[in-house]
């Protein structure tokens, strides 16, 4: 009797799981669909102790392992759940079971999840059974990159990405198995109860009407966002013009939070990519989408080839820099009061759905590291507690690259606030949609109400340092959109100047503020 184990770690739904249960269909008599709840999954985080598994992404994993267990019945079989350290559940399990030929699973690539596998493997190995693991994670096979070992891997995502569209080749998409082998007959194996989050020690959520991703777990909901997406609305044929924006469900695929934990397999969104461009229409939207999942790719291998350097905090370059641990700066940048609009509606997004845009991702990790001069590792283990859609590789990936010690070959990289927001929200209605103590503010000036005059905030029943912050930094560059010199809280924090609207920068392409070059 063979036996697949789907670990916490990684959560592999069909169809991303599909090859351990071919490969089980071929060699076992039996298989037993194993999911187990890790408590080192609800321990703090490694430097700050926050929490790992947040309220939205616990949530979101219940109802996909609840859509897992549904799909296997249909199946022919089901799936098992267990709490506690996986090597104990599998070895508890094996001694239950009596005669087990082999324990299944996917492969990691996050050192700690490595060290849970090599757990595995030694009960395994004490046992006399036999271990067979598969990758199947990423859009491109491990070995089928065009380096010759990982150590090879390039440190700049362009040169990995030319060179996989050119020399790499991504794998056809297994077909669903229509029936499974049952659980051995006569094992008395109870399927277990999924816990609940009061069971876990953890807290549910409530669902803001506001989210941009309103969206449950599993890979029914995951195919169904693919139909929507792609099928029903074209939505993937304008997906590059879209693709920044802030409010609403279509602006984006969406698909990242079933990704992160295998509900839906990246060569699927690429065999119905092809499939579309081929029925439909192929452009550059269409072509983005495979673009962003190659980013994907290539930081899950980047924490392969660095291990626990992803972790570091002078990052993969070994750079030292005195970041700070100001925790009053970092309370105020988590829970949306920094007195900087865009990064607060950004922050407070996340903090009540779980969720935030790629775009305003990228301008919060940048005010935490290049304005407040935070340790990047508070925010991305932040970012680890809420985000709904958390990988490992991607999240501390991104940080490392925001942080200018990832990989990235511009050094000084650095978005203007204001700049962004205007770009990005010119009228502001993403800061009002999240910021409802500014809603008196029209237009793109909600994006610097320091620099109204206090007949204009009176008017808009805001009061500084009352009902809504002043900044808590001021940033030189900022005074090119907002027309007037920056005042800091060093130098009459709360005063006002004389009302105007920011203006917009022409350059809406041009994305950031590079401290050594020549200003925009």
């Amino acid at each position: 009797m063979c036996y697949p184990a789907l670990f916490h770690w990684a959560l592999y739904c069909n169809p991303c799981v599909i090859q351990v249960f071919h490969w089980a269909q071929r060699n076992a008599e039996h298989i037993v669909p194993l999911y187990c709840f890790d408590p080192g999954h609800y321990l703090g985080t490694a430097n700050y102790n926050l929490p790992r598994t947040g309220p939205f992404r616990l949530r979101f994993l219940l109802d996909s392992i609840q859509d897992l267990r549904t799909s296997l019945i249909q199946r022919g079989s089901t799936l098992v759940v267990r709490r506690g350290r996986p090597q104990e559940v599998v070895g508890d399990l094996i001694k239950q079971l009596g005669s087990v030929s082999a324990v299944a699973f996917h492969e990691e690539v996050v050192p700690e999840d490595q060290q849970v596998e090599r757990g595995v493997r030694d009960i395994c190995s004490q046992m006399k059974v036999k271990v067979h693991t598969c990758w199947g994670s990423t859009l491109y096979h491990r070995d089928d990159l065009p380096f010759n070992h990982l150590s090879r891997l390039p440190d700049v995502y362009t040169q990995f990405r030319k060179a996989v569209e050119t020399q790499g080749r991504v794998r056809p998409v297994l077909p669903t198995l229509d029936q499974l082998k049952p659980l051995p007959p006569g094992s008395g194996l109870d399927e277990g109860l999924i816990p609940s989050p009061e069971d876990l020690e953890q807290t549910d959520t409530v669902r803001d009407p506001r989210s941009a991703f309103p969206c449950s777990g599993g890979e029914t909901q995951a195919l169904a966002r693919l139909q929507h997406y792609f099928w029903d609305t074209d939505a993937v044929a304008t997906y590059k013009e879209t693709r920044n924006g802030l409010i609403g469900l279509d602006y984006s695929t969406k698909f990242s939070p079933w990704l992160a934990i295998g509900c839906i397999s990246p060569r699927y969104i690429y065999q119905q990519i092809k499939k579309y461009e081929s029925e439909r229409t192929a452009n550059q939207s269409t072509y983005w989408v495979v673009f962003e999942l190659l980013w994907r790719d290539y930081f899950k291998f980047v924490g392969a080839k660095y291990g626990d350097r992803l972790f570091d905090i002078k990052g993969l370059q070994d750079k030292s820099i005195p970041w700070k641990k100001d925790m009053n700066l970092f309370n105020a940048w988590k829970e949306g009061r920094t007195g900087v609009p865009f990064v607060d509606a950004n922050m407070r997004e996340l903090a009540l759905t779980g969720f935030m845009s790629n775009r305003g991702r990228q301008n919060v990790a940048s005010f935490l590291t290049k304005d407040l001069g935070l340790d990047w590792r508070m925010g991305a283990e932040w970012f680890h507690y809420l985000l709904v859609d958390h990988d490992v590789s991607s999240n501390y990936g991104n940080w490392l690259y925001s942080a200018g010690i990832g990989n990235d070959p511009r050094e000084n990289r650095k978005f203007n606030m204001i700049k962004q927001g205007l770009d990005y929200d010119n009228n502001g209605d993403y800061v009002r949609h999240w910021i409802p103590e500014l809603k008196g503010i029209r237009g793109g000036e909600v994006h610097a109400p320091w620099t109204l005059s206090s007949a204009s905030l009176s008017h808009a029943q805001v009061s500084l340092n009352d009902t809504y912050p002043s900044p808590i930094v001021m940033a030189p560059e900022w005074s090119r959109h907002t027309n007037k010199k920056p005042v800091g809280p060093w130098s009459g924090r709360g005063k006002t100047g004389p009302s105007h609207t920011p203006k917009q920068h022409k350059d809406r392409g041009i994305d950031f503020y590079f401290s050594k070059s020549k200003n925009f």
